[in-house]
């Protein structure tokens, strides 16, 4: 039998109804509609068929903001909630281009009228990468009934058509507009020189890697951290323990599922990924590895150092229903933000990090472990 981590919701189990779908169809409160009148807080831009993708615009009176769910203290079933009543609404791009990219321009959503070719149905797709959303419906008719509010910043950039993608997504950054933001731009085809529209789930991919990779070019010239630095923090049944170790930059994820876990079947699901400074290839772990590197890189400029960094991510049972990225991203920061319990030695770390898991399988799927224990280094 397929196990879950391979099917996401597609039915290969043989089960009439998958699980997880059954408890969004729980959720979805709303009765199918041929029209749509509130307000859309950002687009979406499939990849399916890529280039020629299709997309539409969020449809939701709600935030689709993940830091504001997280300062509003909403638990899954809540996230899961606004979710499973979204709806997605699907076109040909170059009828509502126009009409989703100011969406996607302002900085708070926008009041829409949206009128469907038929009523919207539930349609849930799993992805790692972006959160689901219950409802699809195709677009006949889109109009925006309010106008669009854009910081300064974002104009000036996304007016800019002589900076490329990679810079703007950095000025963006350096700018303080957060990856969120940024992200809704690039999909929204926004940046850079030949502008197009981007699938969603490659855009945040994208620019998690843009800015970590910026980020860790500048990285490189900091001084080691001084001591074995271990952080943890967990969101949603995702618990994430980083550790700096002195040195100069290297990265390692390891992620664990654990057993009857989302995606886990009946052992443990373990895939390991690294680099040094450059990536080749995109990461098996998926988005994910992007941007839990994103957070480790904002920290590791922050304080003014390099290091050599293990992110493991272990995934209980409570993490029931997948989120997106953005649940590893923003878990990694509050690991980033927590005073670091500093370790005597890698040993120490590797055992704190056991402790906190409940297990030392992982440890023997690391490769930089090894290498850390036999290298000898200036540092």
């Amino acid at each position: 039998m397929l196990k879950c981590a391979e099917c996401k919701g597609k039915g290969m189990c043989g089960l009439p109804r998958c699980p997880v779908v059954s408890r969004f169809h729980a959720q979805a409160a709303i009765r199918p509609m041929s029209t749509y009148q509130g307000s859309s807080p950002s687009v979406f831009i499939g990849s399916f068929g890529y280039p020629e993708v299709q997309g539409g615009p969020l449809l939701v009176n709600d935030s689709d903001n993940p830091p504001d769910w997280l300062a509003r203290n909403l638990g899954m079933e809540d996230i899961v909630d606004i979710r499973a009543r979204t709806i997605r609404g699907r076109s040909a791009l170059n009828a509502i281009a126009g009409n989703l990219q100011e969406i996607a321009l302002s900085s708070r959503p926008l009041d829409v009228d949206v009128a469907f070719e038929k009523p919207v149905a539930f349609s849930l797709n799993f992805d790692g990468t972006i959160a689901p959303v219950g409802f699809t419906g195709s677009v006949k008719t889109l109009e925006i009934g309010s106008n669009a509010r854009v910081e300064r910043v974002v104009d000036r950039i996304t007016s800019d058509t002589d900076i490329g993608a990679n810079e703007a997504v950095i000025a963006l950054k350096e700018s303080a507009i957060d990856v969120y933001r940024i992200s809704g731009l690039m999909t929204a085809g926004l940046l850079g020189r030949r502008r197009k529209f981007v699938p969603t789930r490659w855009a945040i991919s994208a620019v998690d890697d843009t800015l970590s990779t910026s980020m860790k070019k500048e990285i490189a010239r900091y001084p080691p951290v001084e001591e074995i630095r271990l952080f943890t923090a967990e969101i949603f049944g995702n618990r994430i323990i980083c550790i700096l170790l002195p040195g100069d930059w290297k990265y390692e994820m390891i992620e664990i599922w654990g057993r009857h876990s989302l995606w886990g079947g009946e052992n443990d699901v373990i895939v390991q990924d690294r680099e040094g400074m450059k990536k080749k290839g995109y990461s098996p772990i998926s988005g994910a590895y992007y941007s839990a590197r994103l957070a480790v890189c904002e920290y590791l400029l922050q304080v003014k150092r390099s290091a050599r960094v293990i992110i493991l991510r272990s995934v209980s049972g409570d993490y029931w229903a997948p989120l997106g990225t953005w649940v590893i991203r923003e878990a990694t920061r509050k690991a980033m933000a927590r005073p670091p319990v500093i370790c005597e030695s890698l040993a120490a770390a590797v055992g704190q990090a056991s402790a906190l898991l409940g297990t030392d399988t992982w440890a023997s799927y690391s490769t930089l472990i090894p290498e850390l224990r036999t290298q000898r280094t200036l540092f």
